[in-house]
C-alpha cells in the first residue's frame, strides 16, 4: 500500500512537470507558428512542411528502434539488475548511430531524387528546397542519436529534467523566430539551418546530463551480439507499426502536395501545429504513466496493470476532450484569432485532426502495455496492416476527384477500426478482458459526451462567438461544462474521492 501511494505520488508529480513543460511549449508554438508563417509566407511554409516530410519519412527505422530501446531500458530498470542497464544502452546507442548513417544514405539517394522528380515546388524555389533537405536530413540524424538518451531519462522518471531540458530547446526555438524577422538571408534555407543548430545544442545537452546522472549511459567498448538480435528483432516488428503510422501522416502529406500543391499542404501544417499542441495534455499524462505499465509487467502484476491501462485511457480522452471542445466548435473563429492569413482547409483539416488523435490517445495505453510484453508480432502485424490502409485508399478518393478533406475522413474511419483491433488482441496478449475496458472506459466517455457537449453546443449556436470576449465566454463554459461531466459520470468512486480530498487539501491549506 505505501509503495503504491509512492508510486501515485510520484505520477502525479512528473504529471505537473510535463504539464508546465506543454503549456510553455504549446503558448510559444502556437505564437512562433504564427509568425513563421507569417515571415515566410504561405509557399514557402507549405515548402517546409512537405520537404520535411520527406525526410520524416525514412525516420521509419529510428521510429521502431525508439519504442525498443524505451521498452528495453525501461523494462531493465523494473528488474534493477545494473549490468544488463548498461548493457542495453550501449547497444541502444549503437544501433541508433547505425540508423542515422542509414537514414542520412537513403536520404541523399532515394530522398534527393523524390525532392528533384516527384515534389510540386515552384521553379524558383527548388535551391531553397534543396538546402532546406539537406538540413533536414542532418537534423532527424542528430534527433535520431538522441534517442537512448531521452528513453533512460523517461526511463528513470526524471521528468524534472526532461521538461526543463524542453523549456530551453523551445526557448532557442523563440530566438530562431526572431533572428528570422532580421536576417537579410533567404529566410527558408536560414530557418532550416538553425533548426539543425538547435537540435544540436539540444543533444550536447542531453548527453551531459545523462552521462552525470546515470551510471549505465558510461559508454563501453562492448558489442553484445545476442542483445543486437534481441532487440533488433522486437524493432523489426515494430517496423510495420511505424512504417504504417508514417505512411499515414507523410505519405497522405505527399498526396495533397502532389494532388493540390503546397498551398494545401500549409494548411494541413497549420492543422497539425494545433492538433499537436493539444494531443500534449494526454502524452504528458502517459509519458508519467507509461514506465510504471511497463514496470508492473516486468514484476508481474498484472493488475495493478489493467488498471493503469484502463485509467490511462480514460484520462487521455478526458484530457484531450477537455481542450478539443472549445477549439472544435469555434475553429475557424480561434484561427482567424491565431493567423493573420488562415490558408483554405485549415478548419476543416483541424476539426477531423482532433477527432483522430483523440481516438489515438485514448488506445495509446494498449500499444505500451503490448510493447511491455516483448510479443508484438501479432500486434504490429494486424494494426500495422490496417493502418497502412489510409494511403492507397485516400489515392483511391483523390483519383476519384474527392476533395482534400477526404482523406482526413479516411484516416479517422480507419483509426475507429484499428483501435477495436488493438482492444481484441491485448485480450490475447495479455489477458485484458474487453468487457472490463468497454464498460469502464468506452461507457464512460459516452456518458461524458452525452453529459458535457449539449450546453456549449446550444450555446455556440445561440450565441455567436463573433468577438473576442464571446469566444472566451464560450470556451470556459465548454471546458466548465466538460469538467462537471467527467467529475459526475466520468470518474468512479475512488478517483471522485482523490480529488475531492484533494481540493479540501489545497482549500485548507489557503485559510
Amino acid at each position: 500500500m505505501f509503495e503504491t501511494s509512492l508510486t501515485n505520488k510520484r505520477i502525479a508529480k512528473n504529471t505537473l512537470l510535463l504539464y508546465f513543460r506543454m503549456i510553455f511549449m504549446m503558448l510559444v508554438s502556437l505564437y512562433t507558428s504564427r509568425v513563421i508563417l507569417e515571415a515566410l509566407g504561405v509557399e514557402d511554409f507549405g515548402v517546409y512542411n512537405v520537404v520535411g516530410g520527406v525526410v520524416s519519412m525514412f525516420g521509419f527505422l529510428n521510429s521502431a528502434m525508439s519504442s525498443s530501446t524505451q521498452r528495453y531500458i525501461t523494462f531493465e530498470l523494473g528488474r534493477e539488475v545494473m549490468s544488463e542497464q548498461q548493457k542495453v544502452f550501449t547497444t541502444s546507442v549503437q544501433i541508433h548511430m547505425f540508423i542515422a548513417l542509414i537514414v542520412v544514405l537513403l536520404g541523399e539517394t532515394v530522398g534527393l531524387w523524390f525532392l528533384e522528380n516527384k515534389m510540386v515546388i515552384d521553379q524558383s524555389r527548388h535551391s531553397a528546397a534543396f538546402w532546406v533537405f539537406q538540413c533536414s536530413v542532418l537534423t532527424m540524424a542528430v534527433s535520431i542519436i538522441s534517442v537512448p538518451y531521452n528513453a533512460i531519462i523517461i526511463a528513470h522518471e526524471k521528468m524534472s529534467a526532461f521538461a526543463y531540458i524542453s523549456v530551453v530547446e523551445v526557448v532557442l526555438k523563440l530566438c530562431i523566430v526572431f533572428l528570422l524577422l532580421v536576417t537579410p538571408f533567404d529566410k527558408l534555407i536560414f530557418y532550416a539551418v538553425l533548426l539543425l543548430v538547435v537540435q544540436l545544442m539540444v543533444r550536447v545537452i542531453y548527453g551531459s546530463y545523462c552521462n552525470r546522472h546515470f551510471k549505465e549511459t558510461k559508454l563501453r567498448c562492448i558489442w553484445d551480439k545476442s542483445m543486437f538480435k534481441e532487440m533488433m528483432g522486437f524493432a523489426g516488428w515494430n517496423l510495420i507499426g511505424n512504417c504504417a503510422s508514417i505512411l499515414s501522416t507523410q505519405g497522405v502529406n505527399i498526396l495533397l502536395n502532389i494532388f493540390f500543391g503546397p498551398t494545401v499542404n500549409a494548411a494541413r501544417g497549420v492543422a497539425v501545429q494545433v492538433q499537436n499542441a493539444v494531443l500534449q495534455f494526454s502524452q504528458n499524462f502517459q509519458t508519467a504513466l507509461n514506465p510504471q505499465i511497463t514496470k508492473n509487467y516486468a514484476k508481474g502484476d498484472r493488475e495493478a496493470m489493467y488498471k493503469l491501462i484502463i485509467r490511462s485511457s480514460r484520462f487521455s480522452f478526458f484530457l484531450l476532450f477537455f481542450l478539443s471542445l472549445p477549439i472544435f466548435l469555434m475553429t475557424q473563429e480561434v484561427l482567424e484569432l491565431w493567423l493573420k492569413r488562415v490558408p483554405d482547409y485549415s478548419a476543416v483539416f483541424l476539426k477531423i485532426s482532433l477527432m483522430i488523435v483523440t481516438v489515438d490517445a485514448m488506445v495509446n495505453p494498449l500499444m505500451v502495455a503490448a510493447t511491455a510484453t516483448g510479443h508484438v508480432r501479432h500486434y504490429q502485424t494486424i494494426v500495422g496492416g490496417v493502418v497502412m490502409l489510409i494511403t492507397p485508399v485516400a489515392y483511391v478518393a483523390l483519383k476519384l476527384g474527392a476533395a482534400p478533406p477526404a482523406v482526413f475522413v479516411v484516416h479517422f474511419i480507419v483509426c475507429v477500426v484499428a483501435a477495436i483491433a488493438r482492444i481484441y488482441i491485448l485480450k490475447s496478449l495479455i489477458g485484458l478482458s474487453v468487457r472490463n475496458y468497454v464498460t469502464q472506459v468506452g461507457k464512460n466517455l459516452l456518458m461524458v459526451i452525452l453529459v458535457g457537449v449539449p450546453l456549449p453546443l446550444s450555446l455556440y449556436y445561440f450565441v455567436t462567438p463573433d468577438n473576442f470576449l464571446r469566444m472566451v465566454s464560450l470556451g470556459v463554459v465548454c471546458m466548465l461544462s466538460v469538467a462537471m461531466a467527467v467529475y459526475s459520470v466520468g470518474m468512479d468512486v475512488n478517483e471522485k474521492k482523490f480529488v475531492t480530498d484533494q481540493f479540501v487539501k489545497k482549500f485548507n491549506c489557503k485559510k
